[in-house]
């Protein structure tokens, strides 16, 4: 019987355009993106690559999500990213965090968190 398995991303570091005031849309910042998505196991399951969601499809894509143009805000991009995930049909569930770890000297970092659930 099949079951669900949850994969992660931890301190995945791009650099993204991203930020409202003029320092931030001068340069580049690193972002921390953090990603946890639960799909559905299929029936048959192998030890081929063919059976999961593969990591390299799903790095890829939030990283062409990050290129791809300026952010105002976190949330934004963290908007952009869950629904990308969640549009996979063998994703269930996904939750995704981004940080800027940059922000302030004495903070690590600063951030937000977003999940989302298949209806």
């Amino acid at each position: 019987m099949p079951g669900v398995t949850t994969y992660f991303f931890r301190g995945l570091a791009l650099k993204a355009s991203i930020g409202f005031l003029a320092k931030e849309k001068a340069a580049p910042q690193t972002v921390m993106i953090d990603l946890e998505y639960d799909c559905r196991d299929k029936d048959g399951a192998t030890d081929e690559i063919g059976s999961v969601l593969n990591y390299d499809e799903v790095r890829a894509e939030v990283a062409a999500i990050v290129a791809r143009r300026h952010f105002n805000l976190q949330e934004t991009l963290c908007r952009e990213i869950l629904a990308s995930l969640i549009a996979r049909p063998e994703v269930l569930r996904a939750k995704v965090s981004i940080s800027k770890p940059e922000i302030y000297a004495d903070v690590d970092a600063v951030g937000v968190i977003m999940e989302a659930r298949r209806s």
